[in-house]
């Protein structure tokens, strides 16, 4: 990585949506099916599918395909049971890592590196974006293209958008779905993808699609799911146009001196790497950071015991494509192990345990009890709490990570929950 003058980090999205779609502007119908109506069959599925076609029309959709896929879509509750289920317990940072970021995974990827060598090379040519990122894209999206999903996709974003919760984006989703047919990349009975909608070997919204998809291989149609030089050269235009610096990497793992301030950890607390450097801040061999002002960031996602990390201006863009702070950091790291780099030297704990939402609202409500001002206690780990924590930490005289470690629910005497119960 050359020095050179900072580069300003775009704000990532809270959604995609938020960046992307404007499809997701799209007023709802007012037709939506209530949880209780889809539970119980008696939805007016028929009578949104009626408003759903009204409105695909008016956006430009063919009668003929608008008819086509609109009057053969049905109700899928299993979308819906998909769509309504959150996870009890979190994942830890080394589960989820080592579940992505494992030796089949970079093998496989770095075989894929040399097979199509001469197309990721064309795709960096054109995209900027190096080819060990798109093959890492392509191995956490579908396992490199092994497995897209079998929902079928227009009934799927059907009954989302037919649903209460987000009508108006899974009305606009469907309509980009629609557009994507009338423009035959595919046929509507062989769009399958993920029960919300992603398609194909990079797993795109169909806004996504129509926005950044591109007709790499020169057959006259953007088909993601059986052109592999349509969906690399799709995810590069697509990482392009989010703000990839080609001249840079995502980030890297680094080594924090003894009693380093946690409080500076953070996505929000960019600094330049020269004043990292200077706080004592290493790469993971010992070696000093570059003299440089390219603006970095500090994560520590398995607290003081697991490994840190510096990101970049493209971890962002990184999270452009997936919120997730561990998925940007699962996509970097397999980026690096495909193009050879070794393992982490700091490797994340695997004895630490699941957080169940309840866990976190017990531990929320007892620091906000204690003075410890920590929101209110709706069982998410964001910045207050961790904020709360690191104070309590330094009261206790703890180290003050910020990480709700066993540790911080042993002295605040709150037992945690059994995953194996659940």
């Amino acid at each position: 990585m050359r020095p050179r003058t900072a580069r300003r980090r775009i704000p990532a999205p809270k959604t995609l949506c938020g960046l992307l779609l404007s499809s997701c502007l799209l007023p709802g119908l007012g037709l939506a099916a209530t949880d209780s109506d889809a539970a119980s069959g008696t939805t007016p599925f028929s009578d949104c599918i009626a408003g759903l076609k009204d409105q695909a029309l008016q956006a430009g959709v063919t009668p003929q395909v608008t008819a086509e896929v609109l009057d053969h879509v049905t109700l899928l509750d299993r979308v819906i049971e998909l769509d309504r289920r959150q996870p009890e317990f979190t994942t830890t940072f080394a589960d989820y890592f080592n579940r992505r970021v494992n030796d089949a995974r970079i093998e496989k990827g770095r075989e894929l590196l040399k097979t199509h060598a001469d197309l990721l090379d064309r795709v960096t040519r054109e995209t900027g974006v190096p080819g060990p990122y798109l093959v890492a894209f392509w191995g956490l999206e579908t396992n490199f293209g092994s497995y897209f999903g079998k929902m079928p996709v227009p009934s799927a974003l059907a009954t989302l958008a037919c649903d209460h919760r987000r009508s108006s984006y899974f009305s606009g989703e469907l309509i980009s779905a629609l557009r994507i047919i009338d423009e035959g990349a595919i046929e509507p009975d062989q769009m399958e993808g993920s029960w919300a909608g992603a398609m194909g070997h990079v797993q795109f919204m169909p806004s996504v699609f129509l926005r950044y998809a591109v007709d790499a291989d020169g057959d006259g149609k953007r088909d993601l799911w059986h052109s592999v030089p349509d969906a690399m050269m799709s995810a590069g235009n697509f990482l392009n146009n989010l703000g990839w610096d080609g001249d840079y990497r995502w980030g890297r793992e680094v080594i924090l001196p003894d009693g380093f301030d946690y409080s500076r950890a953070g996505l929000k607390r960019a600094r330049p790497l020269s004043e990292w450097r200077s706080l004592g801040l290493t790469d993971a061999f010992g070696n000093p950071l570059a003299h440089a002002d390219i603006e970095a960031a500090l994560l520590v996602p398995a607290g003081h015991e697991g490994p840190a990390f510096l990101v970049y201006h493209n971890f962002d863009v990184i999270m452009g494509w997936n919120r997730s702070e561990y998925y940007a950091l699962a996509v970097g790291n397999l980026a690096d192990r495909i193009a050879g780099a070794g393992g982490l030297q700091n490797p994340p704990p695997t004895d630490l345990p699941r957080l169940s939402r309840q866990d976190i609202q017990a531990l929320q409500t007892a620091l906000n009890d204690q003075g410890y001002d920590s929101g209110t206690p709706d069982g998410i780990l964001g910045p207050a709490t961790r904020g709360a924590i690191r104070d309590f930490q330094k009261d206790r005289n703890l180290i003050a990570d910020g990480y709700p470690a066993p540790s911080v629910f042993e002295a605040l005497n709150i037992q945690l929950s059994d995953p194996e119960a659940s």
